[in-house]
């Protein structure tokens, strides 16, 4: 299981930058590019807040759940 974070995506529809996406955000462009290639152990609400208003989306358009596991641990499919 894992969260993938498609900063990409989003960031491509709305013709933004890393760079400019950082600098509006208040984020270091190292920061942003660790959120991009999903290397991020987590996001605060304040970043994830600042980069739905930027980019003009919802969270789950950024976030998406990846259930890559046959079978839950208790047994459950």
């Amino acid at each position: 299981m894992e969260i993938l974070v498609n900063l990409d995506v989003m960031m491509a529809k709305r013709k933004i930058s890393a760079g400019e996406l950082a600098e509006r955000v208040g984020i270091t462009p190292a920061n942003l590019s660790i959120l991009k290639n999903n290397k991020a152990k987590a996001i605060r609400f304040s970043t994830l807040m600042a980069l739905c208003h930027e980019l003009r989306c919802q969270p789950g358009d950024l976030l998406e759940f990846v259930d890559n596991q046959q079978e839950v641990p208790d047994g459950r499919p």
